[in-house]
């Protein structure tokens, strides 16, 4: 396959391009500077610039664009570079393809489990409608930018992922100096369900979403196995041999991140991940012990392009 990625410089984008590389498919990777190398293409999303030659022959478009959910406080500014990363940029690429003579089979773009909103004890699966809230509002909008290429007949799958744990990038790279140090703490009540996902199985569900020609449509891509916070919390203390005797009041949280805290950090959100297990996909580390055991033995850092694309 001849496949296209935006956001090939974020934590999934390297390892996913190496990936299919190694699979034998040919990538393409969407920058937003000068191409330093044959297999980068320039588009600038803010300007709505992007050259529809370059999808000619294209199989498969994976959108990974946006700025980070979890890298600063909401403010207003930062909400506003928020919806623009994803939304415009979105849009764009959904735009584009639709236009097109012959567009790719199928746009994977990426999106999130914080479409739920706070779930409580629930239970969700995709036909679970949204929420409430800033990121709610921000995910529904995302997944619906990529409307133009689904009438257009591109088969559209919106791969909303939760928490994918990696030792080298997001929000397991900021816990570990945390709890290696003994710090370890439950944030809140630690009654609250965490949907996660080792980054091999993310890695492994990207490609079967691009490859598998049944799936389309909304498609959670979480272990089939969410914990509670303090479950998590207590895991991730034993893989590090370290004691996790503290909690974090939510209040603090609260002061410390402000709006952030509650989408990220005291959200309860039970996702089940019911279309790729009814589409026969396997996941490698379905329970958080072994993910963590595997995570912090094995994986190193995945390598990274020279500027950000």
């Amino acid at each position: 396959m001849r496949i296209v990625v935006t956001g090939a410089s974020g934590l999934l984008g390297p390892r996913f391009v190496d990936q299919m590389r190694g699979a034998g498919h040919e990538v393409l990777r969407l920058v937003r500077r000068a191409p330093a190398s044959a297999d980068e293409r320039t588009w600038d999303p803010a300007a709505g610039r992007l050259d529809p030659a370059i999808f000619e022959g294209v199989d498969a478009v994976v959108h990974l664009s946006g700025a980070n959910l979890g890298d600063k406080r909401w403010t207003g500014e930062y909400k506003q570079v928020l919806r623009d990363s994803r939304i415009v940029s979105t849009g764009l690429v959904s735009r584009t393809l639709a236009d097109l003579p012959h567009p790719p089979g199928v746009l994977v773009c990426a999106s999130a489990v914080g479409y739920y909103g706070d779930c409580g004890e629930r239970h969700v699966d995709e036909t679970a409608p949204p929420g409430e809230g800033f990121l709610v509002d921000l995910v529904v909008d995302w997944e619906r930018a990529t409307a133009p290429a689904s009438e257009a007949g591109v088969r559209v799958v919106l791969m909303r992922s939760g928490i994918v744990l990696a030792p080298d990038g997001g929000a397991l790279k900021k816990m570990l100096p945390i709890f290696k140090a003994g710090l370890g703490a439950r944030l809140g009540s630690g009654q609250q369900w965490w949907s996660w996902i080792a980054v091999h199985d993310q890695l492994a569900a990207m490609r079967y979403l691009v490859e598998n020609d049944a799936v389309r449509g909304p498609v959670n891509v979480v272990a089939p196995h969410p914990v509670r916070n303090v479950e998590f919390t207590r895991s991730l203390a034993r893989a590090l041999h370290r004691p996790a005797a503290l909690a974090a009041p939510a209040f603090a949280l609260r002061l410390l991140f402000g709006e952030l805290a509650d989408a990220g950090l005291l959200w309860s959100q039970h996702v089940v991940p019911q279309a790729l297990l009814d589409a026969g996909f396997s996941f490698r580390h379905p329970d958080l012990d072994g993910a963590l055991a595997s995570l912090l033995q094995q994986d190193g850092p995945a390598p990274r392009p020279a500027a950000e694309g």
